[in-house]
């Protein structure tokens, strides 16, 4: 069920946050925990292979230290997930900048 605008100032009204006030800290609350749950993806992924950063993992791999299967199909989700990370960080700070 879609929210209306109805309630959305019902929840203005019943917090007393504005309504810009109250998108700007419900899309802020979203992204941060967006981003976290990458984050915590990525650091999951990472510690599976011991490494600190993706070129570590990349060269892991080239040199044989780790099976190519299923690493590099984690590099990719790993590179993924980094644009994502980025683009969410991209987001929150221009919502911080126009609030």
């Amino acid at each position: 069920m879609p929210l209306t605008e109805n309630f959305i100032k019902r929840i203005s009204e019943n917090t007393g946050i504005n309504i810009d006030e109250l998108t700007t800290s419900a899309l802020l609350a979203l992204l941060r925990e967006k981003k976290r749950k990458a984050m915590m993806e990525k650091t999951e992924i990472m510690g599976r292979y011991n490494v600190n950063t993706l070129d570590e993992l990349e060269d892991k791999i080239k040199k044989g230290e780790i099976a190519e299967h299923p690493a590099w199909e984690d590099l990719i989700v790993l590179e993924n997930l980094e644009d994502l990370i980025a683009r969410i960080t991209e987001d929150m700070e221009t919502i911080q900048q126009t609030s």
